[in-house]
């Protein structure tokens, strides 16, 4: 059983009261309401109960970001703002894009250096202006700059420590918590590929007004996948606000921060954070491509936390896990290369 375009229609059974949403119904393209895909022979291969994917490759542009693009792009018209501007060289920058597009706001992205060319060609497609920098410092420095011009809407982070993004706009992640309790019960564990933690928290926030409201009885334990120590390195004791560098194939959790609410995720969740590196996520994927699962590496690598989490005893034989599948391969620029891998 794998993961096809058919399964990418809108569909959730009648769950109850909705959670609470700065914006209902807001500005949408039709997000959400992505498949939740039971993967029974891979939970065997990994000694798991029940192995769930939930594809948020189904989104309009692709990948989970459109939840956060919906909701920025709602709270911009609200404030009578003119133009969306975030730091991003991948996804968020892809979909605030479209969604800018499609409410008539303009969109200014400052990327890295080295940005893929697809990215870029759909960017300039799309009227996005993009302002490239060597660090994230300088791109942090951009939209700090902007931000303070009236009309500008701010999507993405630009301080230190690092919050996480837009407040509001990051709670267009809470519904994936009540899709998951609505289409297959509630889960033991939740993997989550992670950056800074925006969809983690989320995720987090959505269960957290699940069980205020007494939907649920308790939280999953949410573990937060990164390809190189840096949450892993707060929760041992590391600075919050430090700066953790490495070097990835993963380029959408690539970076070197960490944010407020990543750690709260983590922590008040019961769960933590697993490093996978590339050669790990690599293998994991194969597995995937495998089951007819097309992932992002960064999506893939959640395959094989969990096979570090079971053979640590963190995550039980009897559990029921939920990986959430960020993107598939058409949105990895790591992908033409890493086919034959």
């Amino acid at each position: 059983m794998g993961i096809h375009v058919g399964l990418c229609a809108s569909y959730l059974p009648d769950s109850g009261s909705p959670l609470p949403m700065p914006y209902a119904p807001g500005f949408t393209l039709g997000e959400g309401r992505t498949p939740l895909a039971d993967m029974p022979e891979l939970a065997r291969q990994f000694g798991v109960a029940r192995l769930a994917l939930k594809d948020e490759s189904c989104n309009p542009t692709g990948s989970h970001k459109d939840r956060m693009s919906a909701v920025g792009v709602a709270q911009a018209l609200d404030f009578g703002a003119h133009t969306l501007v975030l730091a991003s060289s991948g996804n968020a920058a892809i979909s605030a894009a479209h969604y800018a597009w499609a409410a008539g706001l303009g969109c200014e992205v400052a990327t890295y250096e080295g940005l893929p060319a697809a990215y870029a060609r759909q960017l300039d497609a799309l009227g996005a202006r993009r302002y490239t920098f060597a660090d994230n410092a300088g791109r942090w420095a951009f939209v700090r700059e902007r931000s303070q011009h009236p009309g500008y809407f701010a999507l993405t982070n630009y301080r230190l420590p690092a919050l996480g993004s837009a407040p509001l706009a990051i709670e267009g992640y809470k519904p994936i918590a009540l899709e998951c309790l609505a289409e297959g019960g509630l889960p033991d564990h939740i993997v989550i590929p992670t950056a800074r933690g925006d969809l983690a928290w989320g995720i987090y926030a959505g269960f957290r007004d699940l069980l205020a409201a007494g939907r649920i009885a308790r939280l999953p334990r949410l573990w937060l996948v990164e390809p190189f120590a840096r949450l892993s390195r707060v929760l041992a004791g590391g600075a919050l606000d430090g700066t953790y560098p490495g070097h990835t194939a993963q380029f959408s959790t690539a970076g070197s921060t960490v944010t407020l609410l990543q750690w709260q995720a983590a922590v008040a969740s019961g769960g933590g954070a697993v490093v996978v590196g590339d050669d790990q996520a690599r293998a994991a994927r194969r597995k995937l491509t495998a089951a007819g699962v097309s992932a992002e590496l960064c999506a893939a690598a959640g395959l094989d936390a969990l096979r570090q989490l079971r053979e640590s005893n963190a995550i039980a034989g009897d559990a029921h896990v939920v990986l959430m599948l960020t993107a598939n391969a058409s949105r990895d620029p790591s992908w033409p290369d890493q086919q034959a891998a």
